[in-house]
C-alpha cells in the first residue's frame, strides 16, 4: 500500500505540472471564461471520477487520497501565489494589451496565441464591430477580452448626440498593489516615486503600506486603503 500510495502522489504531482504546462502552451483564449486551475481540476475530477465508476479496483481511500492530494496541491498554489506576489505573474499569468492607442499589438497576440479573426470575433462579444473603434483591448487572465473604446463610440455615441471632442482615452496605469509600489509603471504613467508618496501624504496616508491600491488615469489619482480610515 505505502508503494501505491507513493507512486499515486507522484502520478498526481506530475499530471499536475503537465496539465498546467498545457494550458500555458493552449493560451488563454483555449480556457475562457475559467482560471486555469479550474480548467486543470475539470479535467482531473471527472476522469477521476468516471475511472472510479467503472474500475472495481479503485477503492474509496484510493479516490479520497487522490482528491485530498490534488485539492491540497491548488490550495497551496493559491497560497503561494497571495504570500509571493513575484509568482503571480508565473501561476496566474497577467493581463495582456493586445490593442494600444487604436494600433495592434502584433508581438502580444503572437506570444497569447490569438490571432486576427479571434481578436475580431471576441470585439465582436463585446459590442463593437470594427477594430477602428478600439483604443485599448486587454486579453484577461481567464482569457476574455476587456475593452476601452475610442470616444466617439463610446456609449452613448457621441457622433448621434454632436457632440465633439479632441480628448484621447487614457488606460489606468496602476502605481500601487497590496502596499507596494509598482516601479515599472511610474515612468508609464509620468510621476516620480517622491511625487506618488507626497500625493499619498496629502491624502492623509502616513506609508504605502496603508494603500491596497492606487492608480493614475487622466492626470488624477485614485487610491484605496488597506482598510476602512474611520474604523
Amino acid at each position: 500500500m505505502d508503494i501505491h500510495v507513493g507512486q499515486l502522489t507522484t502520478e498526481l504531482i506530475v499530471g499536475f505540472l503537465a496539465l498546467f504546462i498545457l494550458t500555458k502552451i493552449l493560451g488563454k483564449t483555449q480556457i475562457s471564461q475559467i482560471t486555469p486551475f479550474d480548467f486543470i481540476s475539470s479535467i482531473f475530477l471527472g476522469e477521476l471520477v468516471g475511472n472510479a465508476m467503472y474500475d472495481d479496483e479503485t477503492s474509496i481511500f484510493v479516490i479520497l487520497y487522490a482528491i485530498l492530494i490534488w485539492g491540497s496541491l491548488v490550495y497551496l498554489i493559491e497560497i503561494i501565489s497571495q504570500k509571493f506576489k513575484g509568482t503571480r505573474k508565473m501561476l496566474e499569468g497577467a493581463p495582456t494589451i493586445v490593442i494600444r492607442k487604436g494600433y495592434l499589438d502584433r508581438d502580444q497576440l503572437k506570444k497569447s496565441k490569438l490571432d486576427i479573426n479571434q481578436l475580431q470575433n471576441l470585439v465582436r462579444q463585446k459590442g463593437y464591430f470594427s477594430l477602428r473603434e478600439v483604443e485599448y483591448a486587454i486579453l484577461e487572465t481567464n482569457g476574455t477580452l476587456s475593452i476601452l473604446p475610442k470616444y466617439q463610440y463610446g456609449s452613448p455615441n457621441r457622433q448621434d448626440l454632436n457632440m465633439h471632442t479632441d480628448q484621447q482615452p487614457e488606460l489606468p496605469v496602476t502605481l500601487i498593489l497590496d502596499g507596494e509600489i509598482n516601479m515599472d509603471n511610474l515612468s508609464t504613467a509620468g510621476i516620480s516615486k517622491k511625487k506618488l508618496l507626497n500625493q499619498i501624504h496629502e491624502h492623509g496616508y502616513k506609508s504605502v503600506e496603508d494603500v491596497l491600491y492606487a492608480e493614475m488615469s487622466e492626470g488624477k489619482l485614485l487610491i484605496m486603503p488597506m482598510a476602512d480610515p474611520k474604523k
